[in-house]
């Protein structure tokens, strides 16, 4: 018999929903990084992150008998995440945009330009450029932000993000390219 970490999602919930709830461990541990990653860059908060990852844990579980598999388990569960946040961010009046930069900074990797003459003008740029894309990003409708976000900061393909969205790839990709439009627009002079 193999063991429950080599079960596929599918597998472990069909167990989870024959009442074996310790199956619900395995998937956790599988996706316990990924639920904080995506938590993290809406709200740039590590604690909040914990704490709404964590909540999409509780709610996956006590609600996986209604789990149906017209989806994959990470579909539904990363929807159940991603709704968690927009209800945060709604509740909060907003989301909290940071530097994309802040993790090598954080990590102590120093950063460097390559020519040291022209650093604080290229920083003040970079600067400016960070700010007006995270004003942007900020302003976007929620439904662009979140493919924008789950495409470039997850990696989940226009597919996956469908799902998530429950909506069809062709309005996934209408979203990406407004909210690509949009920072550009806000960025062309920086170009």
């Amino acid at each position: 018999m193999e063991s429950a970490q080599e079960l596929g999602d599918e597998a472990l919930v069909a167990l989870c929903q024959q009442g074996q709830g310790q199956c619900f461990e395995v998937l956790v541990r599988r996706y316990m990084e990924k639920a904080f990653h995506i938590a993290y860059d809406f709200t740039r908060n590590k604690e909040t992150a914990k704490d709404l990852s964590q909540d999409a844990f509780l709610r996956a579980y006590a609600n996986i008998k209604r789990f149906d598999g017209r989806s994959s388990f990470y579909t539904w569960f990363y929807r159940i995440v991603v709704n968690l946040c927009l209800d945060h961010a709604r509740r909060n009046g907003r989301v909290i945009w940071e530097s994309l930069d802040q993790g090598t900074e954080e990590s102590g990797t120093p950063r460097q330009l390559v020519d040291g003459q022209h650093q604080p003008d290229q920083e003040a740029i970079a600067g400016e450029a960070n700010r007006r894309a995270a004003a942007t990003l900020e302003s976007m409708p929620n439904k662009q932000r979140t493919a924008f976000l789950l495409r470039n900061q997850e990696g989940l393909a226009i597919a996956d993000i469908a799902k998530v969205m429950k909506t069809t790839e062709g309005t996934v990709r209408v979203y990406l390219h407004r909210a690509v439009a949009a920072l550009r627009q806000s960025l062309v002079e920086f170009v």
